[in-house]
């Protein structure tokens, strides 16, 4: 069994990242929802691809952004998300992958 101090250093917090970290995103992967806490208490959901045990959070304006990609292009089986900015005034983009 291991000690409190060999837990400790071996401690990796748990970390979603961004959809848009990923090279490219095959569209036939599950979605999750999430739940998550701000700052301030309130409780806020998200929704998360888990690639290879690690959540990529998918934010909704990309979701509608490959939703009207798919009304032009139904077969469409992957995408690439750009982002730029942070925090609030972060941007995306999705293109055919």
């Amino acid at each position: 069994m291991a000690s409190l101090k060999e837990l400790a250093q071996d401690y990796q917090p748990k970390k979603t990242l961004n959809i848009a970290d990923l090279d490219k995103v095959d569209l036939s992967f599950p979605m999750e929802d999430r739940v998550g806490t701000d700052t301030e208490g309130k409780d806020f959901s998200y929704r998360v691809m888990v690639v290879n045990g690690i959540e990529y959070r998918c934010p909704n304006t990309v979701i509608e952004e490959i939703n009207k990609m798919l009304k032009l292009k139904p077969e469409l089986t992957h995408v690439k998300v750009k982002k730029q900015g942070s925090g609030l005034s972060t941007r995306y983009s999705v293109e055919m992958a």
